[in-house]
C-alpha cells in the first residue's frame, strides 16, 4: 500500500476519534476528497517542477502518533530562544506538551488548536477564520485540513500586544520508526494588534519524519504581524510548509525564512491584500549542503490599489544541495499605484549545486511600479583576494563574502535576540566564527 492509499483509509480511523457532528467534520470531508482525487503533487505539474516527493511516498510513515512520548527540558533547551523571556507551544510528535509549554491568557488568546475546534468560546472565531483562506486546490493543504488535531491557535484582540514573543516549537522524537504529522495553525490579529511569533519545527532523531503543515495568518486594519521561520533541521526531516495571509487595510505583515537544515523543505508562502495601503514583505536566507534541498514558492496577490509588496531571497548552495525560487506577483487591474519588488540572488559554491529560479509578473494595472530580477553566480574572486591581501585567511575570507551577502536580510529582524542566534547558525553553516555580531 502507498502513502496515499495509506492516508486515505486511516481517514475513516481518524473520524472516529473526532466529534463527527462538528461542523468541521463536513471541512474534513471535502478536504479528504479533494486529496483522494489530486494525490501528491507530482514533477509533471509547473509548481512542482523541480522538487519531487517520490522517494518520500515510499515510506510507510505512521500516521497517528504515540502519546507517551514526555520529553526534559535539558534535551530541548537549546532549541528555545532562551536569551529572552517567551510564551511558548511546545508539541511532541504532535501531542502538546504542557510541561514544556509556556501560554497565557492577560488579554490575548495563546492555546491550542484542539481547544479552538471544540470549545464553544472560540466558536466565533473558528466560523470566520478557519479555513477561509487556505487553499482548497493544493492537495497538500487539503490533506492537512482533513488530518490536523492539533496546533497553535492565536487571537489578538483589537489594540492588545502580548508581553512577550510566541514561539511555537514543534519536536519529532522518533519513538515511531517513521512519522508523518499535519500540525495547524490559526493565527488572528485585530485591529491595531501586533504581535512577534517565531516558529520552528525540529527533529531529535535521524529516524524519518515528514511534516506537512499549514497556517493561516488573518491581519486586521492596521495590524502588525512579524513572523519568523527557522528551519534548521536534521537530514532525515522533510517539511512542506504552506503559508496563508490575509491583509486588510494599512496592515503590515513580514516573514523571514531561514533555511539551512533538513533533507526536502518546501515553503508556499501566499500573501493576500484585500485593503489599501497595505505593507507585505518577504525575506530569507537559505545555506545549504549536502544534498539538501529547498524549494520557495511565493505569492502575493494585490487586489487593492495603494499597496506595497517587498521580497528578497538570498541563496548560498554548496555540495550537491539544490534549490528553488519561483516567485508570482499578480496585480488586478484595479490595484493602480501599486509598488511591488522582488529579488532573488544566488551564489554557488561548488561545481555540483544548482538552483532553479523563476520570477513571474502578472499586471492587469498601468499605474505602477513592479520590478523583479534574478542573479546566479559565485564568489567575487577580486574582493576575496583583497580580503587575503589584508590578512584574511581564504576560509575566512569567504565566509565574510557571504556572510555580507546575507547581510540585508537579517537587518530587518527586529528581534535583537533572535537575530543573534541566527547569526550564530550562519557561522556554523559557514564553518567558521566571525567574532561579530550584526
Amino acid at each position: 500500500m502507498d502513502l496515499k492509499d495509506k492516508l486515505i483509509s486511516s481517514f475513516m480511523a481518524f473520524e472516529n476519534n473526532v466529534d463527527v457532528e462538528h461542523p468541521v467534520h463536513d471541512v474534513r470531508m471535502a478536504a479528504i476528497k479533494n486529496f483522494e482525487e489530486k494525490g501528491f503533487p507530482s514533477k509533471k505539474e509547473e509548481a512542482w517542477k523541480y522538487t519531487s516527493l517520490n522517494s518520500l511516498q515510499k515510506i510507510d510513515f505512521s500516521i497517528f502518533p504515540k502519546e507517551d512520548n514526555a520529553l526534559e527540558y535539558k534535551d530541548v533547551k537549546r532549541y528555545f530562544l532562551h536569551e529572552i523571556d517567551s510564551y511558548k507551544i511546545v508539541f511532541v510528535d504532535g501531542i502538546y506538551s504542557s510541561y514544556l509549554s509556556e501560554t497565557t491568557h492577560d488579554g490575548v488568546d495563546i492555546c491550542l488548536m484542539s481547544a479552538a475546534l471544540t470549545k464553544p468560546m472560540y466558536k466565533p472565531v473558528i466560523d470566520v477564520y478557519f479555513n477561509k483562506i487556505a487553499s482548497k486546490d493544493e492537495s497538500l493543504t487539503s490533506l492537512n485540513t482533513a488530518f490536523s488535531r492539533e496546533g497553535a491557535y492565536i487571537y489578538i484582540p483589537k489594540n492588545k500586544m502580548p508581553k512577550k514573543p510566541i514561539e511555537i516549537l514543534h519536536f519529532s522524537t522518533g519513538n515511531e520508526a517513521s512519522l508523518m504529522l499535519q500540525p495547524r495553525n490559526l493565527i488572528v490579529v485585530e485591529e491595531n494588534a501586533e504581535v512577534q511569533i517565531i516558529e520552528r519545527h525540529q527533529s531529535l532523531t535521524s529516524n524519518e519524519v515528514l511534516t506537512n503543515a499549514v497556517t493561516e495568518i488573518f491581519a486586521a486594519k492596521s495590524a502588525i504581524v512579524d513572523f519568523y521561520k527557522i528551519q534548521n533541521d536534521v537530514e532525515s526531516a522533510s517539511l512542506i510548509d504552506n503559508t496563508y495571509i490575509d491583509q486588510k487595510d494599512k496592515s503590515v505583515v513580514k516573514v523571514h525564512t531561514f533555511s539551512f537544515g533538513g533533507k526536502l523543505t518546501r515553503n508556499n508562502l501566499n500573501f493576500y491584500q484585500n485593503g489599501e495601503y497595505i505593507d507585505s514583505t518577504m525575506k530569507g536566507v537559505t545555506i545549504l549542503g549536502e544534498k539538501q534541498h529547498v524549494d520557495h514558492h511565493t505569492l502575493v496577490h494585490h487586489i487593492e490599489p495603494n499597496c506595497e509588496s517587498h521580497q528578497d531571497y538570498k541563496g548560498i548552495y554548496g555540495d550537491s544541495s539544490t534549490g528553488v525560487f519561483n516567485g508570482k506577483i499578480i496585480v488586478d487591474k484595479i490595484a493602480q499605484k501599486t509598488n511591488a519588488f522582488q529579488q532573488n540572488n544566488n551564489i554557488l559554491i561548488s561545481d555540483k549545486a544548482s538552483i532553479n529560479t523563476k520570477p513571474q509578473l502578472e499586471i492587469f494595472a498601468d499605474d505602477v511600479k513592479c520590478s523583479h530580477g534574478c542573479t546566479i553566480g559565485q564568489l567575487d574572486e577580486d574582493a576575496l583576494f583583497y580580503l587575503q591581501s589584508r590578512g584574511i585567511p581564504q576560509k575566512e575570507a569567504r565566509a565574510l563574502l557571504m556572510y555580507a551577502f546575507a547581510n540585508n536580510v537579517l537587518s530587518s529582524v527586529r528581534i535583537p535576540e533572535l537575530k543573534t542566534r541566527i547569526n550564530k547558525l550562519i557561522a556554523k553553516k559557514l564553518g567558521v566564527n566571525l567574532g561579530f555580531d550584526l
